[in-house]
Parts: C-alpha cells; sequence; structure tokens
C-alpha cells in the first residue's frame, strides 16, 4: 500500500538521482522498523528505482541538554533496530558522535551516494532544524514524511485553538488514516560497505558507550523505563492486559497504576501512535471494553499539540498564547508571590509542598510525572515563580533535562496548558487571574496524595542508597 501524499512533502528542489548506491533513510526522530511511513516511503522509492535503502541513524553530543539518561534511552533501541533491519534487508548506519572535535559531517557523506533522502516531519527539537537548513545543501531529493501523527499534520491546514476544534475533523480523516500499514519489504538487499563511522551497540557496550560521550554525565538514567521498540511492544500488552479496563476510572489516580506509560516511547519513535491505536481498539473489541478516553488521549489532544507546534516559530515562547491568556498575564504580572523560588530549588525539589516535592523526585528518578499531578506540578511553578516567563523556562528546563518525554510536541502543549493553551477563561483569582487553578486540597480530595508520596519517597531512599540522581 502505497504511503499516502497527504504524509509527504519535499523540501528542496532537487530532483532524484537514480545513478547513484541506495536510498537514505535518516531516521531523526521515528527510530523504528515497524509502523514507520517515512521508512515506508524510502522504500517505496527505492523499489521503483531498484536500489537498496541505507537507514542512517545518529546521536551527537552536542544536542541540547545531552545526558546519560537520554543517551542511554536511545541506544537501549538500537540493537532491536539492527537485528529488525538486518531481517529486512535494510543497511544500518549508526553513529555516534562522542566529542565535540568528532566529524559532524557523516550524513553528508552519506548522503553524496543517495538517490533521494526520506527523513521525519516532526515540528520541535533537532528535526524542526535540520529540515528547515539541510535540504538547500543538498542536490538530491529531500522528503519529510509525517509518520508522528495518525491524522496527518497536514491535514488541518490551520491552527486549531481547542479539543473542540479539531476533534470533528481528526474523526471525519480517521477512517482513512486509522489502518495498519506493512512490513518493509524491499526489491534489493543492501550489500554495501558499513562505513568506518559505523558504531556497533549491545546491551553489554552501553553503559561503556554513554559513559565516552561528551555530554551531562550527572543525570543517571531512568530508575524505571528501558528504551527501545520491543520494550514499548511489552509496556504495550501490559498495559491492554491489565491496565485499559480500569483507564476511564483510574488513569488521575496514581495509586491504580491505570496509565500506559508510552509518552517516552512516542517521543523517541520506538513505537507508532498509530499502531498504540490499532491494537488498543482491537483489544478493547475482543474484550468488550471501551477505550474511547486514553483513545482521546492518544489521538485528539496529541494530534491537537502537534498542530500547536507546527503553526508556530518556536513552540516554548509564551507569546504564542491566545490573547485572552495575553491579556491575563499582563494584568496580572505584578500580583504579590509568596513563597518564591528559584529555578534551582525547583530542580532540586526543595519546597514546602510535600506533594509538589514528591512529583519531581519522580521526575528525577524515572523520568516522567504521572500525567494528572504533572498538571498540578506545573500550575504551582507557575504560583510560586518570579515571573510568567521564568516559570515557563523552569518547566521547559526541567522537562527537557530530565523527561523522556520532553522536547516534544506534546510536552510543550501541556506545559503552556497551565497558561490557558487549549483551555478557557475560568473565575478571577490572583496570579493565575483567569488561568485554571489547581490546589493541594482539591489534590487530596481526589486522589490518594499519602500513598504517592510515601512510594516516590521510598523509591528515592533505595534509589540515592545506589547512586546519586541528580547534583546538589
Amino acid at each position: 500500500m502505497p504511503v499516502p501524499a497527504a504524509r509527504i512533502r519535499q523540501i528542496n528542489s532537487a530532483a532524484m538521482r537514480p545513478d547513484r548506491a541506495y536510498v537514505l533513510y535518516w531516521s531523526q526522530m521515528n527510530r523504528r522498523v515497524y509502523s514507520n511511513h517515512a521508512l515506508l516511503y524510502a522504500v517505496e522509492i527505492a523499489n521503483h528505482l531498484n536500489l537498496p535503502v541505507l537507514f542512517y541513524e545518529a546521536l551527537t553530543c552536542t544536542y541540547e541538554y545531552a545526558n546519560d539518561r537520554l543517551h542511554t534511552f536511545i541506544l537501549e533501541g538500537v540493537p532491536e533496530t539492527a537485528r529488525r533491519l538486518q531481517k529486512a534487508g535494510i543497511g544500518y548506519v549508526l553513529y555516534l558522535r562522542r566529542t565535540k572535535s568528532d566529524p559532524n559531517d557523516t550524513f553528508y557523506t552519506l548522503a553524496g551516494n543517495a538517490a533521494a533522502i526520506v527523513t521525519d516531519d516532526y515540528p520541535t527539537f533537532i528535526a524542526r532544524t535540520h529540515n528547515s537548513s539541510v535540504p538547500a545543501k543538498l542536490d538530491t531529493a529531500y522528503y519529510a514524511v509525517d509518520s508522528s501523527c495518525i491524522v496527518p499534520m497536514s491535514e488541518i491546514p490551520n491552527r486549531q485553538y481547542g479539543a473542540y476544534t479539531i476533534r470533528p475533523r481528526l474523526h471525519r480523516l480517521l477512517p482513512i488514516y486509522l489502518t495498519r500499514t506493512d512490513h518493509p519489504r524491499v526489491k534489493h538487499r543492501f550489500t554495501g560497505v558499513v562505513p568506518k563511522f559505523h558504531t556497533e551497540v549491545t546491551p553489554a557496550n552501553i553503559k561503556q558507550l554513554v559513559a565516552s560521550c561528551q555530554i551531562d554525565h550527572s543525570i543517571s538514567p531512568s530508575s524505571e523505563f528501558q528504551g527501545g521498540s520491543l520494550a514499548a511492544e511489552r509496556l504495550l500488552k501490559t498495559f491492554l492486559e491489565h491496565k485499559l479496563r480500569q483507564y476511564a476510572t483510574g488513569r488521575n489516580e496514581p495509586s491504580e497504576n491505570a496509565t500506559s506509560h508510552m509518552s517516552p516511547y512516542l517521543h523517541f519513535g520506538h513505537i507508532s501512535a498509530l499502531e498504540i491505536a490499532l491494537q488498543v481498539m482491537e483489544y478493547a473489541k475482543e474484550h468488550k471494553l471501551i477505550a474511547d478516553e486514553y483513545l482521546e488521549e492518544l489521538i485528539v489532544r496529541r494530534d491537537l499539540a502537534f498542530n500547536y507546534a507546527r503553526f508556530v516559530e518556536d513552540p516554548g515562547d509564551l507569546s504564542n498564547l491566545p490573547e485572552w491568556c495575553q491579556l491575563n498575564m499582563r494584568k496580572h504580572a505584578k500580583d504579590k508571590r509568596d513563597p518564591v523560588y528559584s529555578p534551582q530549588q525547583f530542580e532540586r525539589a526543595e519546597t514546602h509542598d510535600e506533594l509538589w516535592n514528591a512529583c519531581q523526585k519522580e521526575m528525577l528518578q524515572r523520568g516522567k510525572i504521572q500525567g494528572y499531578y504533572r498538571m498540578y506540578w506545573g500550575k504551582k511553578v507557575i504560583e510560586w515563580s518570579r515571573t510568567y516567563q521564568e516559570a515557563a523556562q523552569t518547566m521547559i528546563d526541567i522537562h527537557g533535562r530530565y523527561a523522556l518525554d520532553g522536547r516534544d510536541p506534546n510536552t510543550y502543549a501541556n506545559i503552556f496548558w497551565c497558561f490557558g493553551l487549549h483551555d478557557r477563561p475560568w473565575p478571577e483569582r490572583p496570579i493565575f487571574g483567569k488561568m485554571r487553578y489547581m490546589s493541594l486540597d482539591g489534590m487530596k480530595r481526589k486522589t490518594d496524595t499519602r500513598a504517592y508520596i510515601d512510594e516516590i519517597n521510598g523509591h528515592s531512599a533505595r534509589q540515592q542508597k545506589q547512586q546519586p540522581l541528580w547534583t546538589s
């Protein structure tokens, strides 16, 4: 089945070069073999040109917030990627740029032998930067393919300001796009020589590879989550068999542990939203369950976040908020804040609020915060920061540095939701004005805060006996 045209855009004006050695797929965000429309399009082109496909993945030491946690999670997915690609007859090159003095032109070396280049269409992080700067430097066709959203971003041609506007558009299009993809099938296996800059990754050498990189070594790998497509698939199976039936009623109660924990794997592309949605729908149908609440988050809310990131120049800029939010912040900018914490105090979980500190400790240890509590966490950062801008930057930096699902359209949308993005005005109060407010008393009424605090603090004590998770 051909990749739908709405997923594909050619960014430069160069023609394909059929006389070259292969079609190059540059995996920037979707680091997987299956349910990957970009890889499938590379295969489609290659089969048409009677050429093999080369899958190129790079991990550099220079991306913002580069640290042991993020590097480890990415590298943990490499051995299975390599195995699946070999089985499919697709070549694989991983370049691990360990120091700033190491070469930074390996992509261009491979591109020089490419008949065409296909990569991921993604509206944040390094892919956004690369897709705006790289294509003009190439003499061959460069295509960006949307394999992150179930309904392609291009099908929603303007910015949406709430779930209520995007939902009916998505629901009309879902019958077209909510279909399983084929596994990649190449006519010609890759038999070329793997370049010397390729790095072999095994489960046994990941720790050594990470230690050899010129990155921040003070942030340890997640205590909870292992990276890679296999880990994602196993976690999804656990969610379907043990948690889906209680998701609707238990997702906002951390002690229920009813969420899927798919966000890190979606961010790094180890699994596709499409595959998750199809499996959830099939399991729910087979076992007579209702999965509407989960699918709303996975499809509507996630696509709304991608829509936001696609139509703004900088997803982390508060000026992107709706006009009522801008007026609201101007009106309440000088409201008295008490207490006020520095970004460093927030990062070290040094506030007076035991629940907030537990949320931050979960971020430090596991690499994500339970979804409902993350909203409370964000609201309190606004309340206890000197300015709205400082609050936003604190949340962005903490997510960028510690969260496995940070640097993502969903991250920016969730952070800015705390300021009113994709929300509505509420009754006015100090500091927040018309932003939605969340209180500790409300959390205590609605959830078992004590159980959560005790779990996180107990986990923290066990971890600290092994190794420090953050610097003082």
